[in-house]
């Protein structure tokens, strides 16, 4: 069995749990405080979350509500891109910080490129950096242009690019992955289960009744023995469970490159391909 490491030593040292659970779309409110009680009881050690989400508060109640120490949790939130800019993103980090009820973030991340404020911004993260509001700093949505432009004018560079990514798109992101890799930002995996536009493709179905798995559990696996970070996002206590339950199991050489070859560029959310 290929071992996959449960957490990921990021580029500035601060080590990072290789799979979290996500919170997009999870309402405000009960379901949400729950929902990462549920996830932190099951092993899980992080959680993604962002200001545009709305439920920073709710994350923050139910991490407390866990009865799990601070620090054993991981906790990433994102700047929105109506934040952006120097000083409104300074006052972004402290109201995140505010809701989640927390002194410090683990990760802070801009959650997209956004044009002409995206390099003052980034001055601002590495200022938050300093002043111990975020553990580590980093970027989603990123392309490579993008990339390319902030490692060019960063003072700190950024240890995690956030992306969409499962088999249906690998190939399409390659670009951004290699310039993430080939600068040591540790490549991050939204989305991983296709917003289950895809969980019941037959070519998946087929490789994942080979391993007595689900094919959420196979689309998680195949992106961490990829080496990348998965965030997978669910409400459902059954779900969250299985998708934690990852571990047990090697995917062969053979199937992975066989799921390499489902990419249909599938993008199921915002494409920031053609961003400027």
């Amino acid at each position: 069995m290929t071992a996959i490491k449960q957490h990921t030593l990021l580029n500035n040292g601060v080590k990072m749990p290789s799979l979290g659970l996500g919170v997009f779309r999870s309402p405000s409110g009960a379901l949400t405080q729950q929902t990462v009680k549920t996830a932190l009881s099951l092993g899980y050690r992080h959680i993604d979350t962002a200001k545009i989400y709305g439920n920073e508060a709710d994350v923050g109640i139910g991490i407390r509500e866990s009865g799990i120490a601070r620090e054993e949790i991981f906790i990433t939130t994102k700047l929105w891109n109506s934040d952006q800019g120097y000083d409104s993103t300074l006052r972004a980090c402290d109201e995140s910080l505010a809701l989640l009820g927390l002194d410090y973030v683990d990760l802070y991340l801009v959650h997209w490129p956004e044009p002409n404020k995206r390099l003052d911004t980034w001055q601002a993260m590495e200022k938050l950096l300093t002043d111990g509001k975020a553990r580590a700093i980093g970027v989603s949505n990123y392309m490579q242009r993008h990339l390319i432009e902030l490692i060019d004018n960063a003072k700190v560079l950024p240890t995690v690019n956030q992306i969409e990514l499962s088999p249906y798109n690998f190939t399409f992101r390659q670009d951004a992955i290699n310039t993430s890799k080939e600068h040591g930002i540790q490549v991050e995996a939204y989305s991983p289960l296709t917003k289950g536009q895809k969980l019941r493709d037959p070519k998946l179905i087929e490789i994942a009744e080979r391993y007595g798995k689900s094919t959420a559990q196979l689309l998680i696996r195949w992106l961490l023995q990829k080496e990348i970070v998965v965030i997978a996002k669910s409400n459902n206590p059954e779900r969250i469970k299985q998708n934690h339950e990852v571990f047990d199991f090697t995917i062969t050489d053979e199937d992975m490159v066989t799921m390499e070859g489902f990419n249909e560029n599938l993008v199921t959310g915002w494409d920031p391909t053609n961003a400027p």
